[in-house]
């Protein structure tokens, strides 16, 4: 039996001398899709943090494919960071760059970037439909299309957890369809997903699309909504 992907254990995480999080307690699996919702302010960014290592819970074990973070070394950290792709609220990018250079990023900084990667990179910018723009600067770009290479970036290490923070907060419903349609495809090449958003009409989208778990955060602690959407 594989061991899960991610592991909480009674955490806990203080912020600004007030506990922000509370006796959470959860095990995702290894292909699990799940959302998590509540309110602005109740600490989702702060929870995916806690899933990929950014932060160390305050009280608890976080322990990421069966490694206790507060056990990792640099390098065990490190080498973590490949197994997971995170899509951020903000969409950083380096200006001068192109968006092609800017998804190949984490294999240039790992120094993967052979020919046989730099095939893959025209593979993925063709799957977000961002082929015809690989030569445009980021602040060409319009919302969507930095989603989309948001997204490309996250996974272009072919990562095993995907998490993704309000990957549709600013962009219209139909391209909210578009990034969901495309993280339910991960979903279902056997990636582990885990979404933010407080979009309810979105969680209402994806029920015939893949089979997802609805986590939500209120009053410091962690809710499961239900087994199905």
């Amino acid at each position: 039996m594989r061991d899960p992907v991610i592991e909480l254990d009674n955490i806990a995480y203080n912020y600004g001398g007030g506990e922000l999080l509370s006796e959470i307690s959860l095990s995702i699996q290894p292909g699990d899709f799940y959302f998590l919702t509540g309110p602005s302010g109740a600490g989702k960014t702060t929870f995916l943090k806690l899933c990929y290592g950014e932060l160390t819970p305050t009280a608890g074990h976080t322990r990421l494919f069966g490694q206790d973070v507060r056990s990792m070394s640099r390098d065990d950290h490190a080498m973590l960071r490949r197994r997971v792709g995170v899509v951020h609220q903000d969409c950083q990018f380096l200006d001068h760059l192109p968006l092609a250079d800017n998804v190949a990023l984490p294999l240039t900084v790992s120094g993967r970037d052979e020919l046989d990667n730099l095939a893959n990179l025209k593979e993925l910018l063709t799957w977000v439909g961002l082929k015809n723009r690989a030569k445009a600067l980021p602040p060409e770009l319009s919302g969507g299309e930095r989603q989309r290479a948001a997204l490309a970036r996250a996974i272009i290490m072919s990562p095993d957890l995907v998490l993704a923070d309000e990957p549709t907060g600013n962009v219209d419903w139909e391209m909210s369809q578009r990034l969901l349609q495309l993280l339910v495809e991960l979903n279902h090449m056997g990636k582990t997903v885990v979404i933010a958003t407080h979009d309810m009409n979105l969680i209402r989208a994806a029920k015939s699309k893949v089979q997802a778990r609805v986590l939500r955060i209120a009053n410091r602690r962690l809710q499961l909504a239900g087994a199905d959407l």
